[in-house]
C-alpha cells in the first residue's frame, strides 16, 4: 500500500493517470472509497489524479493528538511535497473544501485552480444543517460508522429520488463505506475541526481561479453556503446542480467531471 510519512503520520494515497496534478480532498469521515470509480476514471484520463486518506481515516495512521482544518491542510501540503508536486489543481468536497480553502489561503503559489464542492466558509456567516441533521451528526460522533448509522446517514447526503432509483447501488455504497469504517474518535475530532473553522474574513484575499459547485438539495451543507463563497471570493464562478444533494459526484459523476474539467482547462 503506497504511503508517505508526513510529520510523523503515514498517509495512504493513490495516483491515477498522468498529466498536470489534481489533488482531491475528502470530507467528514470519508476515505478514498467514497470517491466513485467514474469520477476517478474521468479525471485520470486528463490529469494526474491524487487521492488520499486524511489522518485517522481509512488506511492512514490512527489519529493521535489534536486535529484542525489547519493541520489537515498541512498534511495535504506535506503529501504534495513528498510526491514532488510543486503545484496542483485542488478539489475539496465538504470538509475537504475547508481544507482546500486553507491550503489555497496559506500557500497560494501551490494551487493553480481551486474547486470547492458542497462546502462552506464556516463560522457565524455559514448556514448550519437542520437541527435534525445536527443531532444525527452528534450521534455519529459518539458511535462512528456502524452499519445502522451509515444506513441512517444516506438520506442526509443523497436525494430520495437517487436512493429510490437504485437501491442495489446504495447497498454497495454502504458496503464500501464499511470496508474501513471511521471510528468515533476521528469523527468527533473532524467534526470539531469543521465547527471551529472560519475563513469568511479571508475569502476576499483569495486570488486563485475558483469554481464553486453546490447541490440545491443539499441539507448537510445548505446551498446558501456555496452562494456566500461565490460572493466573497473574487471572480469565483458557481455552478448549481439543481437536482442533487451533498454527494453530487456520486449522483451525477459525468456532469460533475464535465463541469470541472471545463474549468480546469
Amino acid at each position: 500500500m503506497p504511503k508517505v510519512n508526513v510529520d510523523g503520520v503515514n498517509l495512504y494515497y493513490e495516483i491515477h493517470g498522468d498529466g498536470f496534478p489534481l489533488l482531491m480532498i475528502q470530507g467528514l469521515s470519508e476515505n478514498v472509497y467514497w470517491w466513485d470509480t467514474p469520477v476517478i476514471d474521468g479525471f485520470s484520463k486528463h490529469l494526474k489524479t491524487a487521492i488520499f486518506d486524511n489522518r485517522g481515516v481509512g488506511r492512514s495512521d490512527d489519529l493521535v493528538g489534536d486535529l484542525s482544518i489547519e493541520s489537515m491542510a498541512a498534511d495535504a501540503l506535506g503529501l504534495m511535497d513528498a510526491l514532488d508536486i510543486n503545484q496542483a489543481h485542488i478539489l475539496g468536497h465538504s470538509m475537504g473544501g475547508m481544507i482546500a480553502q486553507e491550503l489555497a489561503l496559506k500557500f497560494p503559489e501551490r494551487v493553480k485552480k481551486l474547486v470547492l464542492c458542497s462546502t462552506s466558509c464556516g463560522g457565524s456567516k455559514a448556514e448550519m444543517p437542520s437541527m435534525e441533521t445536527q443531532k444525527f451528526l452528534t450521534k455519529l460522533s459518539f458511535k462512528g460508522h456502524t452499519r445502522k448509522l451509515v444506513e441512517e446517514a444516506m438520506p442526509h447526503i443523497f436525494t430520495k429520488k437517487f436512493m429510490d432509483e437504485d437501491p442495489e447501488f446504495m447497498e454497495k455504497k454502504i458496503d464500501d463505506i464499511l470496508i474501513i469504517p471511521t471510528g468515533p474518535t476521528t469523527f468527533k475530532a473532524q467534526m470539531g475541526s469543521w465547527m471551529r473553522y472560519n475563513s469568511y474574513r479571508k475569502l476576499k484575499e483569495m486570488n486563485i481561479p475558483t469554481l464553486i459547485i453546490h447541490g440545491k438539495q443539499d441539507i448537510l451543507v445548505p446551498p446558501s453556503n456555496g452562494d456566500l463563497l461565490a460572493a466573497k471570493i473574487p471572480n469565483a464562478e458557481i455552478v448549481h446542480f439543481d437536482s442533487n444533494a451533498h454527494m453530487i459526484h456520486t449522483e451525477e459523476p459525468d456532469k460533475f467531471n464535465e463541469v470541472i474539467l471545463k474549468f480546469l482547462k
